[in-house]
């Protein structure tokens, strides 16, 4: 939060700067707290406890840099040298966190001066100091430095590539390029005050050549020459056409001569984030999903021909369309070579307090996270992956072309697009102050090309109908026909296993009685037929693949968790349903108390969201 702006106009290069130092304002009192009380621990004699020519070298430097804090310093802690040094690195930590003259340059400097400490106290005996609370203010500051947060900037390709075109054209700037180039002075202004971590990471949205990627490094010469921040740009592969190109933009990139300069600075470390919402709402959940690992396949394989030590970086969301689901199954279901020990994923709107609101729930999630990264990395697992993936390829192709035809049908039907508006409450969701950036991209409901994936996933599921997490699958599986291999697929191949299940639970949470009422908003029999049809198709494969009579049970934990916020999410969308019936009618008449039904219906949506979860 606050360096995503691709497409936010009030994420400027202003709010920027202010979102680190709130972060580091915060971690800073914490740590100077914590030197504090270590501090006030310390009270051994220089007798017993003599300190290090190097903490004894530390005091005499502070006490010329501050001499009369040094003097009060040294009459609270008569003869305690271990003490007085800890109260002086609490004062540097303050003074950073201030901005004053005798602030620490880096993070690193203060961990010199801790471990100085560490081994002083080590040295003369008093271990249990040493490797208490001093260890693990090491830890604390080898982990969130002085920035507690790694800021990641993020943009969009085409405002690269038009700030560019103005700016090798010369002449005056528009309002939006000199913040383009502000943006790059923040990023520097931010690695100088607290850290090259602080800021260092630059996302380019909608990637699609090497050019988009190398455009980064030249605004930022643009902004500041010479003293231009460090940066590891990320590419961002999001549609359908994008995943398919990766690998080869990707070897075309590391041949400029920035990438490969930050590449060898780097230990040949490079990150590449791949976007699961866009390609879903392109060619449908079944074939997005395939896309994704046949894109992490070739990208991975590129990565080891080439000696990059990769990581992928995973834009999913909360619901099933935008890749959501339990994070543990779907990293076990990775091509091989694509984890390695590292797993990079974006966590969003009521996910992160469903998975975090709670310690204990947010530790058993973690471990369940780490435990499926170290797994997929396990020569065992990476063999079982690829082995079910070549062995049931032909059974991927087939539901490839099936689901993508069964999802063309539907999207593009004539009148398919303001359909959609109409029997979903996709408008009304652009009015909720939530949400990192604006529900279209500036066009008219005319047409989805330019509706973000989020709104099109979370209408869907507002209408209880979970269209952007199955559609397709059932036509999908019944093109394959064979039963019995698609059993066999379902115990053998991860990839299709963790699709079956999270379209099971999506389904779960659909309501065909509710769904119907939606959709009769809209006046068009025929596309209501064919989202009906797809539903019960494919419910009843789901079923019949994991063998049993009702959806999740296999699953019973999570089923009897659906069924008892079921009645309760029930009310909600009959409210949202007279609400949106009403606003429906209003547009065509005479409008009667619209603020209040509006009201009702913005209500509505935040309660099934909560209750239904998986939905952001």
């Amino acid at each position: 939060m606050g360096g995503d702006r691709d497409g936010n106009p009030f994420v400027t290069a202003e709010v920027t700067r202010e979102a680190a130092e709130i972060a580091a304002d915060h971690v800073l009192r914490g740590l100077e707290r914590s030197i504090e009380r270590i501090g006030r621990t310390l009270t051994l004699d220089a007798e017993d406890t003599p300190p290090s020519a190097a903490v004894v070298e530390l005091w005499t430097r502070f006490e010329g840099a501050e001499p009369e804090l040094a003097a009060e310093i040294a009459k609270r802690s008569p003869d305690e040298p271990h003490r007085r040094v800890a109260l002086s690195l609490g004062h540097r930590v303050h003074a950073t966190r201030i901005g004053a003259a005798d602030a620490y340059g880096s993070p690193e400097e203060l961990l010199a001066d801790l471990r100085a400490l560490q081994t002083s106290l080590a040295d003369a005996g008093a271990t249990r100091h040493a490797f208490g609370g001093i260890q693990h203010l090491i830890w604390q500051v080898e982990t969130y430095g002085f920035h507690l947060t790694e800021l990641e900037v993020r943009q969009h390709s085409q405002v690269h590539a038009e700030a560019l075109a103005e700016l090798d054209a010369g002449g005056e700037l528009s309002e939006r390029t000199q913040e383009v180039l502000e943006v790059f002075r923040a990023v520097a202004d931010i690695q100088r005050r607290y850290g090259k971590r602080a800021a260092g990471r630059y996302v380019v949205s909608f990637t699609r050549s090497a050019e988009d990627l190398a455009a980064v490094y030249r605004l930022a010469e643009y902004a500041l020459g010479a003293d231009a921040p460090t940066l590891d740009v990320v590419p961002l592969f999001e549609t359908f056409a994008d995943l398919q190109a990766a690998p080869g933009i990707l070897a075309e990139v590391v041949q400029t001569a920035p990438f490969r300069a930050r590449l060898e600075a780097t230990g040949n470390r490079l990150e590449v984030m791949l976007g699961y919402s866009d390609s879903s709402k392109d060619v449908g959940p079944v074939a997005a999903t395939l896309a994704l690992y046949d894109a992490q396949r070739d990208i991975a394989q590129w990565a080891v021909d080439a000696g990059i030590r990769l990581t992928l970086f995973h834009g999913r969301g909360g619901a099933l369309g935008r890749g959501g689901g339990p994070a543990n199954s779907a990293i076990l279901a990775q091509p091989p070579h694509s984890v390695e020990g590292r797993f990079k994923l974006t966590e969003q709107g009521e996910v992160i307090f469903a998975r975090y609101g709670e310690p204990a729930i947010a530790m058993r999630h973690i471990d369940q996270v780490a435990a499926a990264t170290l797994l997929a990395s396990s020569p065992t697992v990476e063999q079982r992956t690829s082995g079910a993936a070549e062995r049931f390829a032909s059974i991927a192709r087939v539901m490839d072309v099936a689901s993508r035809e069964r999802f063309f049908s539907l999207v593009g039907a004539d009148g398919f697009a303001p359909w959609f508006a109409t029997v979903t409450p996709m408008e009304e969701i652009g009015l909720l102050a939530l949400g990192s950036r604006p529900a279209r991209r500036g066009l008219s409901v005319e047409s989805l090309e330019d509706l973000r994936a989020i709104p099109w996933v979370f209408a869907w599921t507002q209408a209880r109908i979970n269209l952007a997490g199955w559609f397709g699958l059932g036509s999908a599986l019944e093109a394959v026909g064979d039963e019995q291999t698609l059993r066999e697929a379902y115990r053998e191949w991860p990839l299709l296993h963790t699709m079956i299940d999270n379209v099971a639970m999506s389904l779960a949470k659909t309501d065909e009685r509710i769904a119907r009422e939606y959709l009769a908003l809209g006046d068009r029999d025929d596309l209501a037929q064919i989202v009906l049809e797809e539903l019960r198709l494919t419910r009843d494969w789901v079923i019949r693949l994991t063998d049993g009579d009702r959806l999740l049970q296999n699953k019973p934990i999570l089923q009897r968790a659906v069924q008892l916020r079921t009645p309760y999410v029930d009310a909600l969308s009959l409210l949202q349903l007279r609400a949106l019936r009403a606003l429906r009618t209003s547009a065509t008449t005479e409008p009667v108390q619209t603020p209040d039904l509006q009201r009702l219906l913005l209500l509505s949506v935040s309660g099934v969201a909560a209750g239904l979860q998986n939905t952001g």
